[in-house]
C-alpha cells in the first residue's frame, strides 16, 4: 500500500517560515507529478504548488516568490518551503502524488498537516 505522510506543520507568526515534508512509501516504481494543496475551513481545496519529475514547477499566484517546492527523488520525498506566511494561509496542507505502482498509475493523498499563521 502506497502511503503519503506529511509533516512540518505547526503554529507560526505572520511573516514566519515553515518547511513541509511529504514522504512516500510502499511499493513505488516511480513518482510522476507531486503537488501541494491546501484547504481552509469553509473553503475549497486549492492547488498551492506542483512539481513534475522533469523538474518543472508551477505555483498559485498568491504564493509565487514566497513558497518553493522541491523533491528528493532518492528519498521519495517532497518539500514545501514557505516564507513570509500570512494569516489567511492558515489551512490544512495536503500532499498529492501520481505514483506508478504494480503496473498502473494512481493518485494518492496524504492525511494533511495543519498550518496555523497567527497575526
Amino acid at each position: 500500500q502506497v502511503r503519503l505522510v506529511e509533516s512540518g506543520g505547526g503554529l507560526v507568526q505572520a511573516g514566519g517560515s515553515l518547511r513541509l515534508s511529504c514522504a512516500a512509501s510502499g511499493p513505488i516504481f516511480s513518482i510522476n507529478a507531486m503537488r501541494w494543496y491546501r484547504q481552509a475551513p469553509g473553503k475549497q481545496r486549492e492547488l498551492v504548488a506542483g512539481l513534475d519529475n522533469g523538474g518543472s514547477t508551477n505555483y498559485a499566484d498568491s504564493v509565487k516568490g514566497r513558497f518553493t517546492i522541491s523533491r528528493d527523488n532518492a528519498k521519495n520525498t517532497m518539500y514545501l518551503q514557505m516564507n513570509s506566511l500570512k494569516p489567511e494561509e492558515t489551512a490544512t496542507y495536503y500532499c498529492h502524488a501520481n505514483v506508478f505502482t504494480f503496473g498502473i498509475a494512481r493518485a494518492y493523498w496524504g492525511q494533511g498537516t495543519q498550518v496555523t499563521v497567527s497575526s
